[in-house]
Protein backbone atom coordinates (compact mmCIF):
# COMPACT_ATOMS: atom_id res chain seq x y z
CA UNK A 1 0.00 0.00 0.00
CA UNK A 2 2.43 3.07 -0.89
CA UNK A 3 1.71 6.50 0.35
CA UNK A 4 0.47 9.08 -2.14
CA UNK A 5 2.45 12.09 -1.69
CA UNK A 6 -0.31 14.46 -2.86
CA UNK A 7 1.13 17.51 -1.28
CA UNK A 8 4.46 18.67 -0.31
CA UNK A 9 4.80 18.01 3.31
CA UNK A 10 8.19 17.22 4.59
CA UNK A 11 8.02 14.23 5.89
CA UNK A 12 7.30 12.69 2.62
CA UNK A 13 11.08 13.17 1.58
CA UNK A 14 11.99 11.77 5.08
CA UNK A 15 9.88 8.82 4.86
CA UNK A 16 11.26 8.14 0.78
CA UNK A 17 15.04 8.68 2.44
CA UNK A 18 14.48 6.17 4.71
CA UNK A 19 13.40 3.67 1.88
CA UNK A 20 9.74 3.84 2.43
CA UNK A 21 7.66 3.67 -0.77
CA UNK A 22 6.02 7.40 -1.56
CA UNK A 23 4.35 8.07 -4.44
CA UNK A 24 4.14 10.87 -6.65
CA UNK A 25 0.49 12.50 -7.24
CA UNK A 26 0.78 11.96 -11.23
CA UNK A 27 2.28 8.74 -10.98
CA UNK A 28 -0.88 7.65 -8.61
CA UNK A 29 -3.21 8.46 -10.75
CA UNK A 30 -1.91 7.04 -13.48
CA UNK A 31 -2.25 3.68 -11.81
CA UNK A 32 -5.59 1.86 -11.66
CA UNK A 33 -5.64 0.73 -8.01
CA UNK A 34 -8.46 1.48 -5.06
CA UNK A 35 -7.09 4.75 -3.02
CA UNK A 36 -8.29 5.07 0.72
CA UNK A 37 -8.35 8.43 2.30
CA UNK A 38 -7.31 8.61 6.26
CA UNK A 39 -7.00 11.33 8.73
CA UNK A 40 -4.41 11.67 10.90
CA UNK A 41 -5.80 14.00 13.99
CA UNK A 42 -2.69 15.04 15.34
CA UNK A 43 -2.80 16.35 18.97
CA UNK A 44 0.58 16.62 20.04
CA UNK A 45 2.86 19.34 21.12
CA UNK A 46 4.69 21.53 18.80
CA UNK A 47 8.15 19.85 18.82
CA UNK A 48 6.53 16.12 17.93
CA UNK A 49 3.95 16.96 15.34
CA UNK A 50 6.68 16.25 12.35
CA UNK A 51 7.91 13.01 14.20
CA UNK A 52 4.37 11.58 14.99
CA UNK A 53 3.68 12.42 11.38
CA UNK A 54 6.31 9.73 9.89
CA UNK A 55 5.54 7.24 12.94
CA UNK A 56 1.88 6.88 11.84
CA UNK A 57 3.01 7.43 8.26
CA UNK A 58 5.31 4.87 8.20
CA UNK A 59 2.82 2.21 9.77
CA UNK A 60 0.21 3.10 6.89
CA UNK A 61 2.72 2.96 4.07
CA UNK A 62 4.16 -0.72 5.01
CA UNK A 63 1.29 -2.29 5.06
CA UNK A 64 -0.10 -5.19 2.31
CA UNK A 65 -0.23 -3.71 -1.47
CA UNK A 66 -3.53 -3.09 -2.19
CA UNK A 67 -4.69 0.20 -2.11
CA UNK A 68 -3.11 3.96 -2.70
CA UNK A 69 -3.16 5.50 1.14
CA UNK A 70 -3.76 9.62 1.09
CA UNK A 71 -2.91 10.46 4.89
CA UNK A 72 -4.58 13.95 5.52
CA UNK A 73 -2.89 15.76 8.69
CA UNK A 74 -4.91 17.85 10.64
CA UNK A 75 -5.33 19.23 13.88
CA UNK A 76 -7.79 21.25 16.25
CA UNK A 77 -7.66 24.96 16.41
CA UNK A 78 -8.34 24.99 19.81
CA UNK A 79 -4.80 23.64 20.62
CA UNK A 80 -2.56 26.44 21.58
CA UNK A 81 0.39 26.49 18.99
CA UNK A 82 3.99 28.42 18.59
CA UNK A 83 3.99 30.90 15.65
CA UNK A 84 6.27 28.55 14.06
CA UNK A 85 4.17 25.75 14.68
CA UNK A 86 1.17 27.23 13.36
CA UNK A 87 3.22 28.42 9.95
CA UNK A 88 3.26 24.94 9.21
CA UNK A 89 -0.18 23.61 10.65
CA UNK A 90 -1.22 26.41 8.09
CA UNK A 91 0.99 25.53 5.54
CA UNK A 92 1.01 21.72 4.99
CA UNK A 93 -2.02 20.31 7.40
CA UNK A 94 -5.97 20.75 5.92
CA UNK A 95 -8.63 22.38 7.54
CA UNK A 96 -11.24 20.40 10.02
CA UNK A 97 -13.86 21.75 8.10
CA UNK A 98 -12.21 19.91 5.10
CA UNK A 99 -11.78 16.88 6.11
CA UNK A 100 -15.58 16.42 7.15
CA UNK A 101 -17.04 18.11 3.85
CA UNK A 102 -14.86 15.86 1.37
CA UNK A 103 -15.14 12.44 3.93
CA UNK A 104 -12.92 9.84 5.44
CA UNK A 105 -12.50 5.95 5.32
CA UNK A 106 -10.32 5.97 8.31
CA UNK A 107 -9.42 8.03 10.83
CA UNK A 108 -6.16 7.87 13.34
CA UNK A 109 -6.46 9.99 16.30
CA UNK A 110 -3.03 10.50 18.07
CA UNK A 111 -2.72 11.12 22.57
CA UNK A 112 -1.69 14.88 23.60
CA UNK A 113 0.10 16.12 26.37
CA UNK A 114 -2.17 16.97 29.40
CA UNK A 115 -2.32 19.91 32.03
CA UNK A 116 -3.52 18.63 35.44
CA UNK A 117 -5.39 15.14 35.78
CA UNK A 118 -9.29 15.96 34.19
CA UNK A 119 -9.50 15.51 31.03
CA UNK A 120 -12.59 17.11 30.62
CA UNK A 121 -10.89 20.58 31.26
CA UNK A 122 -8.56 20.24 28.49
CA UNK A 123 -8.95 22.35 25.63
CA UNK A 124 -9.25 19.53 22.77
CA UNK A 125 -12.19 18.10 24.92
CA UNK A 126 -15.31 19.38 23.23
CA UNK A 127 -14.44 19.48 19.92
CA UNK A 128 -12.47 15.90 19.72
CA UNK A 129 -15.78 15.03 22.05
CA UNK A 130 -17.68 16.30 18.67
CA UNK A 131 -15.17 14.63 16.43
CA UNK A 132 -15.47 11.30 17.46
CA UNK A 133 -19.45 11.38 17.20
CA UNK A 134 -18.95 12.35 13.70
CA UNK A 135 -16.24 10.07 12.88
CA UNK A 136 -18.61 7.45 14.29
CA UNK A 137 -21.35 7.89 11.75
CA UNK A 138 -19.47 8.70 8.99
CA UNK A 139 -16.22 7.06 9.12
CA UNK A 140 -15.40 3.61 8.31
CA UNK A 141 -12.87 2.87 11.26
CA UNK A 142 -11.19 5.35 13.59
CA UNK A 143 -7.89 4.12 15.71
CA UNK A 144 -7.34 5.69 18.83
CA UNK A 145 -3.85 5.96 20.75
CA UNK A 146 -3.02 5.94 24.13
CA UNK A 147 -4.60 9.57 25.49
CA UNK A 148 -7.26 9.07 22.67
CA UNK A 149 -8.15 6.24 23.95
CA UNK A 150 -8.91 7.51 27.58
CA UNK A 151 -10.85 10.38 26.15
CA UNK A 152 -12.88 8.28 24.31
CA UNK A 153 -13.47 5.79 27.24
CA UNK A 154 -14.77 8.36 28.87
CA UNK A 155 -16.92 10.41 27.05
CA UNK A 156 -18.33 7.46 25.05
CA UNK A 157 -18.36 5.07 26.95
CA UNK A 158 -18.10 6.66 30.54
CA UNK A 159 -15.48 5.12 31.52
CA UNK A 160 -12.49 7.32 33.64
CA UNK A 161 -9.06 6.56 33.97
CA UNK A 162 -7.52 5.93 36.63
CA UNK A 163 -4.06 7.06 38.16
CA UNK A 164 -1.58 4.56 39.09
CA UNK A 165 1.07 5.14 41.35
CA UNK A 166 3.93 4.23 39.44
CA UNK A 167 3.94 5.34 35.72
CA UNK A 168 3.38 2.46 33.23
CA UNK A 169 6.62 3.16 31.31
CA UNK A 170 9.08 0.85 29.14
CA UNK A 171 8.54 -2.34 26.88
CA UNK A 172 5.63 -4.83 27.57
CA UNK A 173 5.33 -8.33 26.72
CA UNK A 174 1.36 -8.67 25.77
CA UNK A 175 -0.87 -11.70 24.43
CA UNK A 176 -2.96 -11.99 21.75
CA UNK A 177 -6.28 -12.98 23.86
CA UNK A 178 -8.93 -13.15 20.82
CA UNK A 179 -7.51 -14.76 17.84
CA UNK A 180 -10.70 -14.72 16.05
CA UNK A 181 -10.53 -10.99 15.01
CA UNK A 182 -9.08 -9.99 11.84
CA UNK A 183 -7.03 -7.64 13.68
CA UNK A 184 -4.64 -9.54 15.02
CA UNK A 185 -4.75 -12.30 12.18
CA UNK A 186 -1.20 -14.28 11.55
CA UNK A 187 0.40 -11.71 14.12
CA UNK A 188 2.78 -13.42 16.71
CA UNK A 189 0.48 -14.45 19.75
CA UNK A 190 3.08 -12.61 22.07
CA UNK A 191 4.69 -9.46 21.14
CA UNK A 192 6.10 -6.53 22.82
CA UNK A 193 4.06 -2.93 22.93
CA UNK A 194 5.83 0.48 24.44
CA UNK A 195 3.66 2.28 26.87
CA UNK A 196 4.16 5.75 28.85
CA UNK A 197 1.59 6.84 30.39
CA UNK A 198 0.38 7.87 34.41
CA UNK A 199 -2.82 6.25 34.14
CA UNK A 200 -4.93 3.47 32.81
CA UNK A 201 -8.36 1.81 31.89
CA UNK A 202 -8.52 -1.42 33.14
CA UNK A 203 -10.00 -4.67 31.98
CA UNK A 204 -12.82 -4.45 34.27
CA UNK A 205 -13.37 -0.83 32.41
CA UNK A 206 -13.24 -2.42 28.96
CA UNK A 207 -15.83 -5.05 30.05
CA UNK A 208 -17.74 -2.76 31.31
CA UNK A 209 -18.04 -0.51 28.19
CA UNK A 210 -18.76 -3.85 26.44
CA UNK A 211 -15.77 -3.42 23.81
CA UNK A 212 -13.87 -6.61 22.74
CA UNK A 213 -10.50 -7.20 24.10
CA UNK A 214 -7.92 -8.18 21.55
CA UNK A 215 -3.83 -8.09 23.28
CA UNK A 216 -3.41 -7.72 27.00
CA UNK A 217 -0.21 -7.61 29.34
CA UNK A 218 0.18 -9.47 32.63
CA UNK A 219 2.51 -6.17 33.70
CA UNK A 220 1.06 -3.49 31.53
CA UNK A 221 -2.89 -3.77 31.11
CA UNK A 222 -4.99 -3.83 28.14
CA UNK A 223 -3.53 -2.75 25.12
CA UNK A 224 -5.48 -3.36 22.04
CA UNK A 225 -9.64 -3.54 21.82
CA UNK A 226 -12.47 -2.60 19.79
CA UNK A 227 -16.07 -1.21 19.61
CA UNK A 228 -18.73 -4.34 20.32
CA UNK A 229 -18.93 -4.26 16.73
CA UNK A 230 -15.44 -4.92 15.68
CA UNK A 231 -14.20 -2.24 13.68
CA UNK A 232 -15.98 1.50 14.34
CA UNK A 233 -13.43 1.83 17.03
CA UNK A 234 -10.33 0.54 17.33
CA UNK A 235 -8.48 1.69 20.69
CA UNK A 236 -5.19 1.10 21.79
CA UNK A 237 -3.61 2.63 25.31
CA UNK A 238 0.06 1.64 24.08
CA UNK A 239 2.42 3.19 21.63
CA UNK A 240 3.34 0.72 18.74
CA UNK A 241 4.26 3.70 16.14
CA UNK A 242 7.21 4.56 18.55
CA UNK A 243 10.27 4.80 17.10
CA UNK A 244 13.10 2.44 17.86
CA UNK A 245 14.74 5.63 20.23
CA UNK A 246 11.32 7.30 21.16
CA UNK A 247 11.83 5.77 24.84
CA UNK A 248 15.24 6.79 24.99
CA UNK A 249 14.37 10.56 24.46
CA UNK A 250 11.96 10.86 26.27
CA UNK A 251 14.29 9.25 28.99
CA UNK A 252 16.63 11.65 27.64
CA UNK A 253 13.79 14.60 28.48
CA UNK A 254 13.05 13.57 32.12
CA UNK A 255 17.10 13.55 32.54
CA UNK A 256 16.67 17.31 31.13
CA UNK A 257 14.02 18.53 33.40
CA UNK A 258 15.65 16.94 36.40
CA UNK A 259 18.89 18.92 35.93
CA UNK A 260 16.72 21.79 35.25
CA UNK A 261 14.84 21.31 38.75
CA UNK A 262 11.36 21.30 37.16
CA UNK A 263 11.38 16.93 37.95
CA UNK A 264 12.28 16.05 41.77
CA UNK A 265 13.64 12.73 41.60
CA UNK A 266 15.93 11.77 38.98
CA UNK A 267 13.87 9.04 36.14
CA UNK A 268 14.25 5.65 36.38
CA UNK A 269 15.19 4.02 33.18
CA UNK A 270 11.89 2.66 31.12
CA UNK A 271 11.39 -0.80 31.64
CA UNK A 272 12.51 -4.09 29.33
CA UNK A 273 14.02 -1.06 27.29
CA UNK A 274 17.99 -0.32 27.77
CA UNK A 275 20.74 -3.06 27.39
CA UNK A 276 22.98 -3.95 30.31
CA UNK A 277 25.67 -2.09 28.81
CA UNK A 278 23.83 1.33 28.09
CA UNK A 279 22.03 0.70 31.56
CA UNK A 280 25.60 1.52 33.19
CA UNK A 281 26.80 4.20 30.28
CA UNK A 282 23.67 5.84 31.27
CA UNK A 283 24.15 4.94 35.48
CA UNK A 284 28.00 6.37 34.49
CA UNK A 285 25.90 9.65 33.11
CA UNK A 286 24.23 9.68 36.19
CA UNK A 287 27.31 10.28 38.61
CA UNK A 288 28.66 12.91 36.17
CA UNK A 289 25.56 14.94 36.33
CA UNK A 290 25.03 14.70 39.63
CA UNK A 291 29.04 15.46 40.98
CA UNK A 292 28.08 18.92 37.96
CA UNK A 293 24.91 19.94 39.97
CA UNK A 294 26.64 19.83 43.07
CA UNK A 295 29.64 21.95 42.41
CA UNK A 296 27.98 24.50 40.12
CA UNK A 297 29.41 22.87 37.16
CA UNK A 298 28.48 22.54 33.55
CA UNK A 299 26.08 19.31 32.57
CA UNK A 300 27.92 16.93 30.81
CA UNK A 301 26.38 16.10 27.43
CA UNK A 302 23.60 13.27 27.52
CA UNK A 303 25.28 10.64 25.95
CA UNK A 304 22.23 9.81 23.81
CA UNK A 305 24.53 8.63 20.19
CA UNK A 306 26.19 5.98 22.29
CA UNK A 307 22.92 4.56 23.46
CA UNK A 308 20.86 4.80 20.56
CA UNK A 309 23.27 2.55 18.62
CA UNK A 310 22.39 -0.62 20.71
CA UNK A 311 18.84 -0.41 21.48
CA UNK A 312 16.75 -2.78 20.06
CA UNK A 313 13.19 -2.27 18.36
CA UNK A 314 11.01 -5.74 19.28
CA UNK A 315 7.64 -4.05 18.12
CA UNK A 316 7.62 -2.34 15.01
CA UNK A 317 6.70 -5.38 12.45
CA UNK A 318 3.78 -6.55 14.66
CA UNK A 319 2.08 -3.13 14.93
CA UNK A 320 2.97 -3.30 10.98
CA UNK A 321 1.37 -6.42 10.66
CA UNK A 322 -1.27 -5.15 12.71
CA UNK A 323 -2.23 -1.94 10.77
CA UNK A 324 -1.94 -3.94 7.58
CA UNK A 325 -4.78 -5.89 8.76
CA UNK A 326 -6.72 -3.10 9.94
CA UNK A 327 -6.39 -1.43 6.40
CA UNK A 328 -7.19 -4.77 4.83
CA UNK A 329 -10.57 -4.34 6.92
CA UNK A 330 -11.22 -0.93 6.08
CA UNK A 331 -10.84 -1.52 2.59
CA UNK A 332 -13.27 -4.31 2.69
CA UNK A 333 -16.18 -2.62 3.55
CA UNK A 334 -15.83 0.66 2.99
CA UNK A 335 -18.14 1.97 0.37
CA UNK A 336 -16.13 4.27 -2.58
CA UNK A 337 -17.91 6.86 -1.77
CA UNK A 338 -15.36 7.98 1.27
CA UNK A 339 -18.43 10.23 2.68
CA UNK A 340 -20.33 7.06 2.98
CA UNK A 341 -18.62 4.47 6.00
CA UNK A 342 -19.79 1.14 4.45
CA UNK A 343 -20.01 -0.17 0.71
CA UNK A 344 -24.04 -1.45 0.40
CA UNK A 345 -24.90 -4.61 1.96
CA UNK A 346 -22.46 -4.38 5.03
CA UNK A 347 -24.49 -4.39 8.04
CA UNK A 348 -23.02 -1.64 10.81
CA UNK A 349 -23.21 -3.20 13.73
CA UNK A 350 -21.22 -6.17 12.84
CA UNK A 351 -19.08 -4.93 9.58
CA UNK A 352 -16.65 -8.11 9.65
CA UNK A 353 -19.27 -10.52 10.28
CA UNK A 354 -17.69 -11.31 13.35
CA UNK A 355 -21.07 -13.07 15.12
CA UNK A 356 -20.93 -15.85 12.75
CA UNK A 357 -17.90 -16.93 13.47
Amino acid sequence: MPLVAHNDLPSFDRLRAEGIRVLPANRAMQQHIRELHIGLLNMMPDAALSATERQFFRLVGESNPIAQFYVHPFTLPELKRSSEAQAYIERYYEPLEKIKREGLDALIITGANVVGAELANQPFWDPLKALVAWAVKNVTSTLCSCLATHAVLQFHFGQKRIPQPDKTWGVFAHRVVDNTHPLVNDVNTRFDVPHSRWNAITRKQFDAAGLRVLVESDTAGVHLATSADGLRLVLSQGHPEYDTISLLKEFKREVMLYAADQRNEYPPFPRNYFPIREQAVLNEYRSRLLAALASGAVAPDFPESLVSQRVDNTWHDTAEAVVGNWMGAVYQVTHRDRRIPFMEGIDPNDPLNLTAR
